[in-house]
C-alpha cells in the first residue's frame, strides 16, 4: 500500500481515535535552554512505560520488569539527548510553555485565566 498525503488508509474519525490516544503528557526534550534534567528524562521514561504497559501502577509481579524498563529507557534517551545536535538556537522553556497555554486556551481545552 502507498501512503499518500491527500488521504489515510482508514477514515478520518479513525485516525483522529488512534493519534488522539498518543501520550500528551510526554514533552519534547531536546533543544531548551535550560537544558533537560535527569527528573524530565526519568518523567518521561516513566510516561512512555505507562503508556506501553496500559498501567499507571504494576502488578508486584511486573514491579521489577516496569522500573527495568523505565531505567533504561530513560538511560538510552539520555544518551539520545546528549548526542543530538541542534541545528537551530536552544528555545526558551517559559516562552514555549506560554504559547503551549495560548494554544489549549485557543482550542477551548482550557478556560482563559481569570482577568
Amino acid at each position: 500500500m502507498t501512503w499518500t498525503t491527500d488521504a489515510a488508509p482508514w477514515p478520518a474519525l479513525e485516525r483522529r481515535r488512534i493519534l488522539g490516544r498518543m501520550c500528551r503528557n510526554i514533552h519534547t526534550l531536546h533543544n531548551f535552554e535550560p537544558a533537560a534534567t535527569s527528573d524530565e528524562v526519568h518523567a518521561a521514561a516513566l510516561q512512555y512505560v505507562r503508556k506501553i504497559a496500559g498501567t499507571t501502577k504494576p502488578s508486584k509481579a511486573n514491579q521489577d520488569a516496569f522500573d527495568r524498563a523505565v531505567h533504561e529507557i530513560a538511560h538510552a534517551t539520555q544518551h539520545l539527548l546528549d548526542d543530538l545536535v541542534a541545528v537551530s538556537p536552544p528555545k526558551n522553556r517559559e516562552e514555549e510553555a506560554a504559547k503551549a497555554r495560548e494554544r489549549a486556551i485557543r482550542s477551548g481545552r482550557y478556560a482563559a485565566p481569570a482577568a
